[in-house]
């Protein structure tokens, strides 16, 4: 519990106290019941009061603190010290429980900080280790890390294999198995074996830090219907004081009420008038609404992005590593010789390659043939060609001879890259790649096209292996052969056509759309410079988060906009119900008082599961 937490709940206790010893004193006949009513109005509103006080003088602004405490203050003047306490008490309660919402819905983001590792075991030239600060590692310098131990800082595994708890960063709850060549990433915990790793960044160019310095921003910023809240809560304020003395006065004179009641119902108005729950309908949501995405691995840079996106009207999602994998896969393969005899040479020809469709290629028969050793050349334009048993192999891109021309053809429409394997210039096979869509792609398009969101594709690739991938993830309309310019005209025509839009992307080549879209949505595990510019981060490269945040914006709308019904009806039928005579000081503030908890409740459920 926090400090002012803590400070909430004492003034509250201590109102309550005094509130019930002096109501048994009064009730006994006893005397002086009224010093322990003040000493419960003092003890349980100096917090509020204080605070109130201190923003008029530095911020010049009235709040809603101000009415409470004037409120309690003329309650005792008309000699009501017991409905004055009740005041107090009500009104503390329901800032203890707003501290509280407000509290436990940064918790689970502010809780990151503490995981933030503070040192490391620096692995030295002669082979011993020392215990060193992060902040000291310097790129390159090796670390060890323990099992069990805290991931200290970004770097690369050079030694040992594991499994990684990335929940702090990515949200998911399932270790990932990480080996040699892997990244791995500080806050992070190792949860099998020791392993040594090279850094990479500095401790404050970490992705842990980069989230903690995404949700300080995020924190202070509020949304755009708490931001209108805030505006009109002076200008009420004032209305509410300049309208108190007028009811007193008026309804003294021109309804010929005495000038008691008159003063009585002026106390009820201050109290029934004030904002209370207004003021509290759309912040604690929108603090909750944050932290929830934030467990799950969504990070929100500011409510007002959570507010934009339930008004969002259409999305364009890069293709490359957010709509697909990012990895060519086999996908289609056609040997017209021997393949026990083809397959060892292609697989030893590809060894020798570090190109990105030779690794596809070996992972995807590894395990079927053994590669021979084969001294392999490059042929600039071409690719490889090696010589085995008096034959001449060749591999690459193009074809060495022609034939097959419908077969290619048709691969070549289905928008998939094409690697010829030749012998003594007679074709012998054909493997087909194709960077292919990911499991959670078509799901996500089929959410927001249900929802009435207009989908979009945008890509570098060519036409055809756009209009493949356009099909399968079921967009409703997709752009090939795009250059970054390109991607960033077509986001601001989106923009002016449908207002709220969204841009998804994960590289250097999304920023400027990203930047430019009403919303820019970065994958985490995508570029540094998409993750600075992007309103929203997706810590895992998970397009279900995508659509668990805009689940989350619809129900943040729905509770926001029931609160504030709640809040402005209860205060209309109350301040009537003081005009007509009906309600009293005790039922005004137990009425008003209570709308704010319940508000303050309402928006709490935004810390519950969303599914």
């Amino acid at each position: 519990m926090s400090k002012t937490e803590k400070q909430a709940f004492i003034s509250t206790a201590i109102c309550l106290i005094f509130m019930i010893m002096g109501s048994i004193v009064e009730q006994t006949g006893g005397q002086y019941y009224q010093l322990l009513f003040a000493i419960g109005i003092i003890g349980g509103g100096w917090k509020q009061t204080t605070e109130g006080i201190v923003e008029i003088i530095e911020d010049k602004k009235l709040n809603v603190d101000l009415l409470m405490a004037l409120a309690a203050i003329g309650a005792s003047i008309i000699g009501d010290w017991r409905e004055g306490n009740m005041l107090i008490f009500i009104f503390c309660l329901s800032g203890a429980l707003e501290e509280y919402t407000t509290n436990k819905s940064k918790k689970e983001i502010t809780s990151l900080m503490k995981m933030q590792p503070k040192v490391a075991m620096k692995l030295l030239s002669d082979g011993s280790t020392k215990e060193v600060g992060v902040e000291e590692l310097e790129i390159d310098d090796l670390v060890i890390v323990a099992k069990g131990a805290s991931v200290p800082i970004d770097g690369e595994i050079t030694k040992g294999a594991t499994s990684i708890d990335e929940a702090a960063v990515s949200g998911e709850s399932v270790p990932v198995d990480k080996t040699i060549g892997d990244n791995v990433f500080s806050g992070t915990i190792n949860t099998e074996s020791a392993f040594t790793m090279k850094v990479s960044k500095k401790a404050d160019e970490t992705l842990f830090a980069k989230i903690i310095k995404l949700v300080e921003e995020a924190q202070a910023q509020t949304s755009k219907t708490a931001g209108f809240i805030e505006r009109i809560e002076n200008v009420y304020v004032r209305v509410v004081l300049i309208s108190v003395p007028l009811v007193i006065v008026l309804t003294h004179f021109f309804f010929g009420w005495a000038w008691e009641e008159s003063f009585y119902r002026g106390m009820v108005m201050l109290v029934v008038a004030s904002p209370c729950a207004l003021v509290a309908s759309a912040t604690p949501a929108t603090l909750a609404a944050m932290s929830s995405g934030a467990k799950r691995g969504v990070l929100f840079k500011g409510g007002a992005h959570l507010e934009e996106l339930y008004r969002l009207k259409a999305i364009s999602f890069d293709k490359t590593g957010t709509l697909t994998k990012g990895e060519p896969e086999v996908t289609d393969e056609y040997f017209f010789g021997n393949k026990a005899d083809l397959l060892p040479i292609l697989l030893a020809m590809e060894s020798q390659s570090t190109h990105p469709l030779a690794l596809a290629i070996l992972a995807h028969y590894s395990g079927e043939g053994i590669a021979k050793e084969i001294e392999v050349k490059e042929i600039a334009g071409f690719g490889l060609q090696a010589s085995y048993e008096g034959n001449e192999y060749k591999l690459g891109k193009k074809a060495a001879t022609t034939g097959h021309e419908e077969l290619i053809n048709g691969l070549i429409n289905d928008g998939k890259t094409i690697i010829f394997l030749s012998k003594n210039e007679e074709l012998q096979a054909i493997i087909a790649l194709l960077d292919i869509a990911k499991e959670d792609a078509k799901p996500a398009i089929d959410y927001f096209k249900a929802q009435g969101i207009h989908t979009s594709m945008f890509t570098g690739d060519n036409e055809g292996t756009a209009r493949v991938i356009a099909k399968e993830v079921g967009v409703d309309q997709y752009f090939g052969n795009l250059l970054p310019e390109d991607k960033t005209r077509l986001i601001e025509e989106k923009r002016a056509q449908y207002n709220v839009n969204m841009m998804v992307g994960d590289g250097i080549n999304d920023a400027p759309a990203l930047a430019t879209a009403a919303i820019g949505v970065a994958m985490g595990e995508g570029s540094d410079v998409a993750m600075d510019v992007a309103d929203m981060v997706l810590m895992k490269n998970d397009l279900g988060k995508l659509v668990f945040s805009h689940k989350v914006a619809k129900k943040l709308h729905g509770i926001v906009r029931i609160n504030m019904i709640v809040s402005v009806g209860v205060i209309c039928f109350l301040l009537l119900s003081n005009f007509f005579q009906i309600i009293s000081l005790p039922l005004g503030v137990i009425a008003h008082e209570g709308s704010t908890i319940l508000v303050i409740l309402n928006g709490l459920r935004m810390l519950k599961n969303i599914k």
